[in-house]
């Protein structure tokens, strides 16, 4: 998220709302407010300065006067953290009834390979004959007016 304020020299109030219609079509602008006795526009989003300036340029003269972070992140004081009791050890039984759970719910599914074999067989070289055929009749060039 990033602020960005710019110095927009506009002459009229058309001129105006062109530019905030070109630069509220900008991808990734949240929220635009424009100070007219300024005459600054205050654009905060995940925005291009430099793409907003593009825009804008073709309107009206424009100057970056600020760029920066949204809001100023305040710095929170660190925490103090409970201790919480330690877990009492599980017996071995427990640890194993455990696994074996979270091991069915991983692993539920068989899983079976299967191997695929290709053989030729008489329709395959019945295929290989025709296209062999069509080839030669193609080189030919009997096929053609």
């Amino acid at each position: 998220m990033k602020k960005v304020v710019l110095k927009v020299e506009r002459y009229e109030d058309r001129i105006q709302t062109k530019a905030m219609k070109a630069v509220s079509g900008i991808s990734g602008v949240e929220s635009l407010s424009v100070d007219k006795n300024d005459q600054k526009f205050t654009l905060i989003g995940d925005i291009d300065p430099v793409k907003v300036v593009r825009k804008l340029k073709k309107l009206c003269h424009v100057e970056i006067v600020f760029v920066g972070p949204a809001k100023e992140e305040k710095k929170e004081e660190p925490k103090k953290e409970e201790k919480k009791p330690e877990p009492k050890p599980k017996d071995e039984k427990e640890q194993l009834i455990e696994f074996v759970k979270a091991h069915e719910a991983y692993y539920n599914q068989l899983r079976m390979t299967q191997s695929y074999h290709i053989t030729i067989t008489e329709q395959w070289k019945r295929i290989q004959m025709a296209v062999s055929y069509v080839k030669s009749y193609k080189a030919t060039g009997f096929h053609r007016k």
